[in-house]
C-alpha cells in the first residue's frame, strides 16, 4: 500500500510505505503545528501533547521516533502507553492538553500502521487543520526548540471507565449476572474492555484479549471475521458477545444465539436506549448526528422521539465537530463507532458497552429481540480499486450524470436517493478505494442498487 495521508491521519505498510522518516517527519510537524498557532505564539510557552498507542508490535517502534520528534520541536509529551483511541481525545480535554497523537492503523491489519492527530478539545483535526498540518510536514520547515519534556500517566484507563460509571451506574440490585463474551482482537481494548466489564459485575469470558500476542484474525469486527466468538457464545451459553477493532473504537455484537447482528444496529441500539433515558427532553434536544453512509433506521427510531437527525459528510470529525455545535445527545457512524458528547467527542466501544448493557437490563429483553425491535434494513458494502485521483473523480462525475434526474446528495461523493432505497459512492478516506454502499429493505434489492451503480452507462 503506499502511504495514505488524509483527514483521517497517515496510514501504510512498516516499514514500505510508513517508514521512520515519515514517522519523524509527520511528528515535527504535529510540533511545529501547535507551536506556531496563534496561542502560542502569543504564550511563548510549550504546548503538551498525549500520547497512546495500540499494541502492534511496530507501535513501540513508531511511538520512539515519534517522541523524538515532538521533543525535538520543545513539546512537552505525556506518554499514556497501550489504550483505546477515545481514551487520548478524554485524556487530552482531562489533562488540559493542546493535542494528541494515537499511533494505531485502527481496523487495518498488519503490517499496516498510522498515526492519527487530536487537537485540544479532544476532536480529530477537521480538513482544513489537517490540510495545514500536511503542508508544514511537506514543506520541512520544522521548529526547533530547546528539547521538550517526557513524563508518563498511568491512569488513562481507569479515569476514562470512571467517566462512563459517572453517567452510567452498575445496578446494586441482586440479579443474575449477565453473561459476556467478549474479543478484544489482542488490541488496545483488551484490557479495558475486562475491566469495565468487572465493573458491571458481569460473568466475564475474555477471549484474544493478550496485548503480548498479534492479532489473531483481521481485527476489523465484521461478521466473517467473528466466527470464533460466534462459536464460544453458543458454547457459553452467553448473553451477548462483544467485539473490537484493534484501536477498540468500534463495537459490533453477537446475539446469545452466536449470531453477528452487524455493526450498524451497534449505534442504532445505541441510539434507542439515550432517547429513552432522556425521553423528557424537549424535541430540538433530541438531536442524533451521523453520516450519510449509516442506516434509514436511525431515522426511523429519532422520528419515533420527534427527535432529529442531522447527517454529515463521511469521516468522524465531521459527526463529532457537529454533535459539538449543535449541542447533540448522541452520534456516530455505521460501522460500530458510537459517540457520547458528554463522555468524549470519539467513537468509543467502552461506551457502546456500557450502552448495550444498560439496554439489556433496563428492558429486560435479549439482544436478539432488541435488535429484532429495530426497523429492519439490509446494507451491503462493496468496493475496488482506485489509486489515482482523476480516475475517482472521473468515476464520480459518471455516476452524478447516470442519475442526474434523481434525488442527489453531494456533500460527500454521490448519494442517490430512489424510493427502493439509497445507494453512496465515494473515496475511501482511509484506502486508495472507492466505496459503494447501498441499503434497500431486502439483500436482493441493496445488491441491485450496487449493480445499478457498477455496470456501464447505457
Amino acid at each position: 500500500m503506499t502511504l495514505k495521508i488524509s483527514i483521517s491521519g497517515v496510514r501504510g505498510t512498516v516499514p514500505d510505505s510508513l517508514t521512520p522518516e515519515v514517522c519523524l517527519d509527520f511528528a515535527k510537524a504535529f510540533g511545529t503545528y501547535l507551536v506556531e498557532s496563534p496561542k502560542y505564539k502569543v504564550l511563548n510557552a510549550s504546548p503538551t501533547i498525549v500520547i497512546g498507542t495500540d499494541p502492534r508490535a511496530t507501535s513501540e517502534f513508531i511511538k520512539g521516533i515519534v517522541l523524538s520528534g515532538i521533543l525535538s520541536t520543545g513539546c512537552r509529551i505525556i506518554d499514556i502507553g497501550i489504550c483505546p483511541t477515545p481514551t487520548v481525545g478524554i485524556m487530552v480535554r482531562h489533562l488540559k492538553a493542546d493535542g494528541g497523537i494515537i499511533i494505531t492503523a485502527s481496523h487495518n491489519p498488519l503490517p499496516y500502521n498510522g498515526l492519527k492527530f487530536v487537537r485540544e478539545d479532544g476532536i480529530f483535526l477537521n480538513e482544513k487543520q489537517a490540510l495545514k498540518l500536511i503542508d508544514i510536514y511537506s514543506s520541512k520547515k520544522f521548529f526547533k526548540g530547546a528539547l521538550g519534556k517526557l513524563t508518563s500517566n498511568t491512569t488513562a484507563i481507569d479515569f476514562h471507565i470512571k467517566q462512563i460509571l459517572n453517567i452510567f451506574k452498575p445496578s446494586n440490585a441482586r440479579r443474575k449476572k449477565t453473561k459476556v463474551v467478549i474479543d478484544a482482537v489482542n488490541g488496545a481494548g483488551s484490557e479495558a474492555a475486562v475491566r469495565l466489564l468487572e465493573k458491571y459485575g458481569c460473568n466475564i469470558v475474555a477471549v484474544n484479549c493478550d496485548l503480548s500476542q498479534p492479532f489473531p484474525h483481521p481485527p476489523e469486527p465484521i461478521p466473517e471475521n467473528l466466527t470464533q466468538l460466534c462459536q464460544i457464545v453458543k458454547e457459553e451459553k452467553s448473553d451477548v458477545g462483544f467485539a473490537f477493532d484493534a484501536d477498540a473504537d468500534r463495537l459490533a455484537i453477537v446475539s446469545e444465539k452466536g449470531e453477528p447482528i452487524g455493526e450498524e444496529l451497534t449505534l442504532a441500539l445505541c441510539t434507542k436506549y439515550i432517547l429513552d433515558k432522556y425521553h423528557t427532553l424537549s424535541p430540538k434536544k433530541k438531536i442524533v448526528i451521523t453520516n450519510l453512509s449509516t442506516t434509514k433506521a436511525i431515522d426511523d427510531i429519532v422520528r419515533s422521539q420527534q427527535g432529529t437527525v442531522i447527517r454529515t459528510k463521511i469521516g468522524e470529525v465531521h459527526v463529532a465537530e457537529e454533535l459539538l455545535k449543535m449541542h447533540g445527545l448522541i452520534g456516530g457512524e455505521g460501522n460500530g463507532g458510537v459517540i457520547f458528547p458528554q463522555i468524549g467527542f470519539n467513537r468509543d466501544s467502552l461506551i457502546g458497552v456500557a450502552i448495550i448493557l444498560q439496554l439489556m437490563k433496563s428492558s429486560g429483553k435479549k439482544i436478539s429481540e432488541l435488535a429484532g425491535e429495530v426497523p429492519g434494513y439490509v446494507m451491503v458494502k462493496s468496493k475496488f480499486d482506485c489509486p489515482s485521483q482523476d480516475e475517482t473523480e472521473l468515476f464520480l462525475e459518471r455516476i452524478k450524470e447516470k442519475f442526474k434526474r434523481k434525488d442527489l446528495i453531494l456533500t460527500d461523493g454521490v448519494k442517490v436517493m430512489l424510493p427502493e432505497g439509497w445507494v453512496h459512492v465515494r473515496a475511501s478516506n482511509t484506502e486508495p478505494v472507492i466505496r459503494v454502499i447501498a441499503e434497500a429493505k431486502t439483500q436482493a434489492g441493496a445488491r441491485g442498487l450496487i449493480s445499478q451503480v457498477l455496470e456501464p452507462a447505457g
